[in-house]
C-alpha cells in the first residue's frame, strides 16, 4: 500500500481533530467532579415570541381540576388563577436553562466550596411559617453539615431561600466562566410551555402519570428527571409538580414569584407553567427548589 505525504497544514487539522474529544467543558476546566456534568445540562430556549398567560377558558379548567381533587373549591374562592395576565404573545431573547432543577449532589459541591450553611429550618423557624405540615415532614430533608439526606443525592434541592438561590448563581458562574442566574417567571414560563400556549408542558390535558404530584405519590421528592414523559417542548423535565421553583422576579412585601406546583399538590391547576404563586424570599420550605437559567453568548 502506499501512503501519501500530508502537508504541515493538513497533519496540524488531523492532530486537532484527534485531540477534539478531549476538550474539556467549562465546568470541568474549573475542577468540578465529572458526575455534576449532567446535573449541568441545558437545554435551548430560542428567540422569539410565545403564548403567556391564561384565558377564562384554561383557569375554569383549573378550578375544576381542583375541585375535583380536593372535593371543595378553595382555590376558586380564593382566587388563586386571577392573577396570571391575559393569554397574550411576550417576545423573549433566546437563552438556555438547566434541564433539570439543581440537585443535592450539586448543591454539595457549592456548599463544600464556599462553606455557605448548608439546608436546614428550626423546629421554631418553621412553626412561624404558619404551613400545613409538620416538622417531622421536614427532617427527611435536612443535612448534616455538607452531607444531604441519605439517598436523595440525586433529589432536588429544598429547603433553600431565594437569596440561597441567588448565592449558588454567583457561585456557579465563578466556577464555569458563565453567566448563570434566575430566569425570570416569563423566561421560566416560556422553559415550561414552549410557544403555543399549552396549560401543561406536555400539552392541555392533566396527565398524572407524567409528573410528581400528590394524585399518585410518592409525596415526597422524587429523583430528578424520573419523569421523561413529563417534558417541556424544549426538553426541560421536572417542570411541572416535583418543587415549586424560585424566579428572579420579586413582589411587594418581601416574596418572590415560584412556579411549577409541588409534590403536595393535586389536581393540579397550580402545576399549569400560567400559574403564579409567591412566596417571601427568606423562607425555606420542603416544597421550594430551583433552576438556573445560562445567559447564551
Amino acid at each position: 500500500m502506499m501512503f501519501r505525504r500530508f502537508s504541515p497544514a493538513v497533519f496540524c487539522c488531523a492532530v486537532l481533530l484527534l485531540l477534539l474529544p478531549l476538550r474539556l467543558t467549562a465546568a470541568e476546566r474549573q475542577g468540578l467532579p465529572a458526575p455534576l456534568q449532567g446535573d449541568l445540562a441545558v437545554v435551548a430556549v430560542p428567540g422569539g415570541a410565545f403564548i403567556a398567560g391564561s384565558d377564562r377558558a384554561e383557569r375554569e379548567m383549573a378550578y375544576r381540576l381542583d375541585e375535583a381533587a380536593y372535593g371543595h373549591s378553595i382555590t376558586r374562592r380564593q382566587r388563586w388563577y386571577e392573577g396570571e395576565g391575559p393569554r397574550r404573545r411576550v417576545e423573549l431573547a433566546g437563552f438556555s436553562i438547566m434541564r433539570l432543577p439543581v440537585t443535592n449532589r450539586l448543591y454539595q459541591a457549592f456548599l463544600r466550596d464556599t462553606g455557605h450553611a448548608p439546608p436546614f429550618v428550626s423546629p421554631a423557624l418553621w412553626r412561624s411559617y404558619g404551613l400545613i405540615h409538620p416538622y417531622s415532614r421536614v427532617r427527611r430533608y435536612l443535612w448534616r453539615g455538607t452531607e444531604p439526606p441519605p439517598g436523595q443525592a440525586d433529589h432536588p434541592v429544598v429547603l433553600v431561600s431565594w437569596q440561597d438561590a441567588n448565592d449558588f448563581a454567583v457561585w456557579l458562574s465563578a466556577r464555569t466562566g458563565r453567566k448563570w442566574r434566575l430566569p425570570s417567571a416569563m423566561e421560566w414560563e416560556k422553559a415550561a410551555r414552549g410557544r403555543d400556549g399549552r396549560y401543561f408542558p406536555w400539552g392541555n390535558e392533566f396527565d398524572p402519570t407524567r409528573l410528581n404530584s400528590a394524585d399518585r405519590g410518592p409525596f415526597a421528592t422524587t429523583p430528578a428527571g424520573r419523569f421523561p414523559q413529563g417534558a417541556s417542548p424544549w426538553g426541560a423535565l421536572d417542570m411541572a409538580g416535583q418543587v415549586y421553583e424560585w424566579t428572579a422576579d420579586k413582589v411587594k412585601g418581601g416574596r418572590a414569584v415560584v412556579k411549577g406546583g409541588s409534590w403536595d399538590d393535586k389536581g393540579c391547576g397550580i402545576c399549569r407553567p400560567a400559574a403564579r404563586h409567591t412566596r417571601p424570599q427568606a423562607l425555606k420550605h420542603i416544597l421550594i427548589g430551583f433552576r438556573l437559567l445560562r445567559e447564551d453568548e
